[in-house]
């Protein structure tokens, strides 16, 4: 028989969270980095996805994620760099959600996050500034059909930090994307949120081995201190 040089999947019973512990203790990769100039862009903080007390579609994984975006974001504007926030919002009879749209249609469903409704709104824990760029996309990364890649080539930005949620969905969605564009990409772990742990850790863990940096928040905050004026 011959030698086997790839892998059969394995499952051996560990946790999701277990895996990703065990990935962050022992880093098979190397870094992307940080490079000149970075742009935080915080992933659809709006109430039906933050707003655990109104919403059922909301979800919190650490109680302190908002906090520490705020922080992140004062440190970016404190250096110089842009800051970013994203929305999910559809017309009022959910027909620009597309096939997105399809699967449910309940008062809860993805396409009936109207524009101007509650839930397409901004927590208001979420310290958004005037001089940040704001805008309400349709799909899940960021960057479809946005003007978020154009718009970080302006500001000459080559490093891009994503925070928000869902880990499993638009904050993944957005970090391939960030990649295939060509930005190194970062993510900080506490700054993310998902529905289940499992969700939460296995991309946390895949983005980690692939897309991304996934580094503590406090890495992120600290470098960009370095470099305010």
């Amino acid at each position: 028989m011959s030698e086997i040089l790839g892998t059969r999947m394995v499952d051996d019973g560990r946790t999701a969270r277990q895996i990703f512990e065990e990935v962050m203790a022992n880093p098979a990769r190397a870094r992307f980095g940080f490079g000149r100039k970075l742009a935080i862009v915080n992933v659809d903080f709006q109430r039906a996805y933050t707003d655990i007390h109104a919403f059922r579609t909301a979800y919190e994984t650490d109680p302190d994620q908002i906090a520490h975006v705020n922080r992140l974001s004062a440190a970016a504007r404190a250096a110089g760099m842009p800051v970013v926030w994203t929305r999910v919002g559809y017309r009022p009879d959910g027909a620009d959600a597309g096939v997105w749209g399809t699967r449910t249609d309940t008062p809860d469903s993805l396409q009936n996050i109207a524009i101007g409704s509650a839930r397409h709104a901004f927590d208001p824990r979420c310290e958004v500034r005037a001089e940040d760029l704001e805008f309400t996309k349709r799909m899940p990364s960021a960057f479809f059909e946005t003007p978020l890649r154009s718009w970080l080539q302006w500001k000459a930005v080559d490093t891009v930090v994503v925070t928000g949620g869902s880990t499993s969905g638009c904050v993944r969605a957005t970090a391939v994307d960030s990649l295939s564009h060509g930005f190194r990409t970062i993510v900080p772990m506490e700054t993310c949120a998902d529905k289940h742990a499992s969700f939460h850790y296995a991309n946390l863990t895949d983005l980690a081995l692939k897309y991304a940096d996934v580094v503590p928040v406090l890495e992120v905050i600290a470098w960009l201190e370095s470099r305010a004026g």
